[in-house]
């Protein structure tokens, strides 16, 4: 019964429309419906770039119908032969969920947003499905996608089925052709000054950047499966005065703000352990990346941001290798997703469940990391130490879970994953309240350390990941490419506290809290912190050399020793 109800209304709307029953109508027909109904951010991007006026009309409506020819080229392509209804089918639904994302939190599907999709874990991807996302994924998803599946055409005769795509493809570049020639000064300058509004093109650009991921990740299998590249051979240590091993813990901190941070001047205490920790909150450093997936691995690699490739990145050594070849103890512990493969040759700790994390409320808190750690110290009491803790943090939407009750300091707060449902002052609460939380824990790392002071020169250093978008331009979570990225969620804080008979005194780096700083030191001063020296770090410690003369330190000056030899 239902086919033939299918089929009688599919006979009905070729009839009334005036349009053959082909596969390639249908193409056409899939096309509009996803230019219609899953393009509204890119209609929104258009509209703020080109405010709707008599001046502005004629060109918007070239840009909407070269947007639409896009879809209508690129589907024709793609919907070839027998799978031509699956591959509808499934770019329907693929559209409907990439814009319910691009509506919801202004994001961009990009390869970067695809390789952090493709790492989400089971209790991430829980906390972004939701009754919107779910409604539109069935009103504009499955059920068009189900009608294409049960009501698409027959191919007909190859060679005929051929020169009907030829000939479309060739009536929509002539189109296309026609719209743009009048405004060739006006494309001109969309092309050059405006590309985050491409960006939002959907599906065209999330196809254009399956692609370029598929590329990475096949570049990234290959290098896999090749040799470990050695970094820093040559790394040797200095001879100290100090007859202490070192101890320290590094926080790596999830989806922070600087300027969320009192510390850094912001209006609400969100900082009040911190503030009478005496530690150092330096003002101006930069993240590599925009996710964890690429910001991870980046700060801990020797390649640096203007570098970075993920697949030089996996098949070469980085910092936590260099030091754990040298002698180091590296442990790493992650009440995140992973270590985005940086602790792949060291060991691993997996705090997200009870197994290990003894505060799961049910969610797993970060001070949880810090349960067992005074076993795992006395068990290295003859090696330097190197403690990786990777913060829960601010991970969003659900920022309303990232801190126990008692940390509800600011209220009320957003308790929904659509942001875009809440007010402003909503989503600033609940996420000021996750930076409160994570001024505690920060502040029990501290107070861990301090009783080691004794035998141990001991150092904490916290940097976030990368920031965060709340609701700026319209922008909401992470990820944007780096290239259009705001500062909200480029700029992060770096926190340190040394002890008392640190061999990198206080004062002393308090003097360089204001010079420009970003992801791209880490590498490096990791190994000054355990006092290795190497060729790598030469360009590092002579660009930064005047954030080191002040100290009584002998790096420096082997440094400069073997420059000369």
């Amino acid at each position: 019964m239902s086919q033939m109800l299918l089929s009688t209304f599919k006979t009905r709307i070729a009839k009334y429309c005036f349009l053959p029953n082909t596969q390639t109508t249908w193409i056409l027909a899939g096309s509009l419906f996803i230019m219609v109904t899953d393009n509204l951010s890119l209609f929104q991007n258009l509209l703020k770039t080109y405010p709707f006026n008599f001046h502005n009309l004629p060109f918007l409506i070239s840009l909407v119908i070269f947007f639409f020819a896009t879809i209508a080229i690129v589907f024709q392509i793609l919907c070839i032969g027998k799978s031509a209804k699956w591959i509808l089918a499934l770019l329907i639904i693929v559209s409907s969920i990439n814009a319910y994302f691009m509506d919801s939190f202004g994001v961009v599907i990009d390869h970067t947003m695809m390789d952090n999709v493709a790492q989400t874990d089971l209790k991430e991807l829980q906390g972004l499905i939701s009754i919107e996302l779910l409604m539109r994924l069935i009103l504009f998803g499955l059920l068009p996608a189900y009608f294409v599946i049960k009501s698409f055409p027959k191919a007909g005769a190859f060679n005929q089925e051929i020169k009907g795509r030829l000939k479309t493809v060739a009536t929509l570049s002539l189109t296309t052709l026609i719209v743009v020639m009048p405004f060739t000064a006006g494309y001109a300058s969309f092309i050059r000054e405006h590309k985050i509004v491409r960006f939002y093109a959907n599906p065209t650009y999330s196809i254009y950047s399956s692609y370029k991921y598929l590329n990475q990740e096949a570049n990234v299998y290959e290098a896999r499966n090749t040799p470990l590249k050695k970094i820093a051979e040559d790394a040797v240590k200095t001879s100290t005065t100090s007859n202490k091993h070192k101890l320290v813990i590094m926080v790596v901190g999830e989806t922070a703000r600087f300027d969320r941070f009192s510390l850094n001047g912001y209006q609400r205490l969100t900082n009040p352990n911190l503030a009478k920790a005496n530690v150092i909150s330096f003002d101006d450093v930069s993240s590599c990346g925009t996710s964890t997936g690429v910001s991870v691995p980046c700060m801990f690699s020797s390649l640096g941001k203007r570098h970075y490739d993920k697949k030089a990145a996996v098949n070469q050594e980085n910092v936590i290798d260099v030091l754990a070849r040298n002698g180091i103890d590296v442990l790493w512990r992650d009440n995140n997703s992973d270590s985005k493969g940086v602790a792949l040759r060291v060991k691993y700790q997996d705090f997200q469940s009870t197994t290990l994390n003894p505060i799961c409320d049910p969610e797993c808190r970060d001070v949880g990391m810090l349960d067992g750690l005074d076993k795992h110290i006395q068990s290295k009491s003859d090696k330097d130490i190197l403690i990786v803790l990777h913060q829960m943090g601010n991970h969003g939407p659900e920022y309303f879970r990232r801190y126990p009750a008692a940390f509800e300091k600011f209220s009320p707060v957003c308790k929904s994953k659509e942001l875009k449902d809440c007010t402003k002052q909503e989503i600033d609460n609940a996420y000021d309240n996750a930076i409160l939380y994570t001024d505690y824990f920060l502040s029990e790392v501290i107070k861990f350390l301090k009783p080691y002071e004794e035998n141990y020169d001991v150092g904490m250093m916290y940097i976030a990941d990368h920031g965060e978008s709340l609701g700026e331009y319209g922008m909401y979570l992470h990820a944007a490419p780096v290239m259009i990225a705001p500062k909200e969620q480029t700029r992060v804080p770096l926190i340190v506290w040394t002890g008392n008979t640190s061999s990198f005194p206080q004062s002393h780096l308090r003097q360089h809290k204001n010079v420009a700083l970003s992801h791209d030191d880490v590498f490096c001063s990791l190994l000054v912190a355990y006092d290795f020296r190497s060729n790598v770090c030469m360009p590092y410690v002579e660009s930064a050399k005047h954030l080191y003369n002040s100290l009584d330190h002998d790096v420096i000056a082997v440094e400069d020793q073997g420059s000369t030899s």
